[in-house]
């Protein structure tokens, strides 16, 4: 028992002791470290003083460095106020010393004037005197010589008056005959193009003479469905190796032209292959149509138009006036108006397009009444938002009455490209008008579906609607249509009226 309490008196002890040896090793330490910590903390607070000295004299420089630098700005601008001081002085004695001379000068105009009222006055008086003297030696007073001289003067006046406004009028008059001359020759030499006059033939080769028996068919079934289709008389005679076309309408003769020479291609050449080409060569000079109009348009320079107003513009290509073509006519018109209108100062945009679409009427004067300048006055109202183009091409006939400038030039430039020596056959255009009246004519009677005028005039076709009419019928309609002819037209020789009523079964075998 005594050892183990021993044992334990020992291990307490060297508890005790290993803890104050821990405690005084731990107690040097944190004095160690309490020390160094106060030496850095000089340190710092040594080098702080130190900077701080160093920033007290950074600021005492700059303040020295800017008290300078005010004090040499301010002796600089004392200068400068020296300066301005001694130009304003300067000044004062240059106002001063004009001053004095002013009042000299006015010194000297006042006694001027004062020597020149009195000279007025001695002239005043004098011619007093000279006018009572006057009155004594005519016997008028002054009121009746002023009147009798006033007299006098107003007719020499008038005289010279009359007779220099007549001289005026004279030279006016010559120089505005001369300019005329002058524009009209000027325009017309930058205008200087071909005259083309339109036929109503067209000419198809053909490869070998064989062709011809294959165009006429079996008992001829080829050719009528072919002159049925266009309503375009075809000549097959002993010329070798060609076939004339014969029609008035172009578009007809350009359609049956098409038709022909892709029949002649292909080989196959029936009445369905020929109604077939027909319907394809329509529409490509539909196509065609376009195409002209917007190359007319770029021709003339008028820009912007609608297509409607293209398409129509195009359909001129196939359209003549007394032999001559109408869209190359207007393409040569609108190249006139321009250089008219920048010879006179008028608005060249409107008389352009004016001129380019003056004649635009006679693509749809078959089908609408009325004079074809107010025709394409209407249309082009629809299309174009220009009121003065509408206003020129109604004036260029003179039947809305010719007001504006530009349509008194769109008138000056049709006249001109239709007067040119070889521009225009009139018998072609009566000729023209006879055709067209007869196919007319033979369209107003009920139950006609169409009507071709073929063989110059000399015979009509007419295609009824079988349904409509029935073979009694066509004899009685074939006698009417005589009549109204005999009654309406006037023509040489005598017209072959024949009417056609065809029936068609169609089937497909499948």
């Amino acid at each position: 028992m005594t050892q183990g309490l021993i044992y334990a008196v020992i291990a307490i002890g060297s508890v005790l002791i290993g803890g104050l040896i821990t405690f005084f090793i731990q107690k040097t330490v944190i004095s160690r470290r309490v020390r160094n910590a106060q030496r850095e903390a000089e340190r710092l607070l040594e080098e702080a003083k130190t900077t701080h000295k160093e920033m007290l004299l950074e600021a005492k420089e700059e303040a020295i460095k800017v008290k300078g630098e005010a004090e040499a700005d301010n002796r600089e601008r004392r200068l400068e106020l020296q300066r301005l001081e001694k130009r304003l002085a300067q000044k004062e004695e240059n106002l001063e010393r004009k001053s004095e001379a002013t009042e000299r000068r006015e010194h000297s105009v006042a006694q001027r004037e004062t020597e020149a009222q009195e000279v007025r006055s001695q002239l005043d008086e004098l011619r007093q005197r000279q006018i009572q003297h006057l009155e004594l030696i005519s016997g008028m007073t002054t009121a009746e010589a002023k009147s009798e001289l006033l007299k006098e003067i107003e007719g020499e006046i008038r005289e010279d008056a009359s007779r220099k406004v007549r001289e005026i009028e004279a030279q006016m008059r010559e120089e505005a005959d001369q300019k005329a001359r002058e524009i009209l020759s000027t325009a017309m030499q930058r205008c200087a193009s071909e005259v083309v006059s339109e036929t109503t033939i067209s000419v198809v080769p053909l490869p070998s003479d064989e062709m011809k028996g294959r165009l006429i068919g079996r008992e001829g079934r080829n050719i009528r469905a072919m002159e049925h289709a266009t309503g375009v008389d075809l000549i097959i005679d002993d010329t070798p190796e060609t076939v004339t076309l014969s029609s008035f309408d172009p578009m007809r003769r350009e359609v049956a032209r098409i038709a022909l020479e892709r029949l002649i291609q292909d080989g196959r050449i029936h009445p369905a292959r020929i109604e077939e080409m027909v319907e394809k060569a329509r529409k490509e000079v539909e196509e065609t149509i376009m195409a002209e109009g917007e190359q007319a348009a770029y021709k003339a320079g008028v820009h912007g138009l609608h297509p409607e107003l293209l398409k129509l513009l195009g359909r001129l290509k196939y359209r003549t006036s007394y032999g001559q073509n109408v869209l190359l006519h207007s393409i040569e018109v609108a190249q006139l108006s321009s250089m008219l209108a920048s010879e006179v100062g008028a608005d060249v945009d409107v008389a352009v397009k004016a001129g380019l679409l003056h004649d635009i009427g006679k693509a749809v004067d078959q089908q609408v009444e009325g004079p074809h300048a107010l025709i394409g006055a209407n249309i082009v109202r629809q299309w174009d938002r220009s009121p003065k183009v509408v206003q020129a091409i109604a004036e260029h006939h003179g039947e809305a009455g010719t007001t504006s400038v530009e349509g008194f030039i769109v008138s000056v430039a049709d006249a001109l490209s239709g007067a040119r020596p070889g521009a225009r056959r009139e018998s072609l255009e009566h000729y023209l008008k006879r055709l067209e009246a007869l196919e007319s004519i033979a369209n107003s009677f009920p139950g006609v579906e169409k009507s071709f005028a073929i063989q110059a005039g000399r015979e009509i076709r007419i295609m009824v609607k079988p349904s409509e009419i029935d073979d009694l019928e066509a004899l009685r309609l074939a006698r009417d249509i005589v009549k109204r002819v005999e009654e309406t037209l006037a023509y040489p020789g005598q017209i072959k009226v024949i009417v056609i009523r065809e029936t068609r079964a169609v089937e497909y075998a499948k």
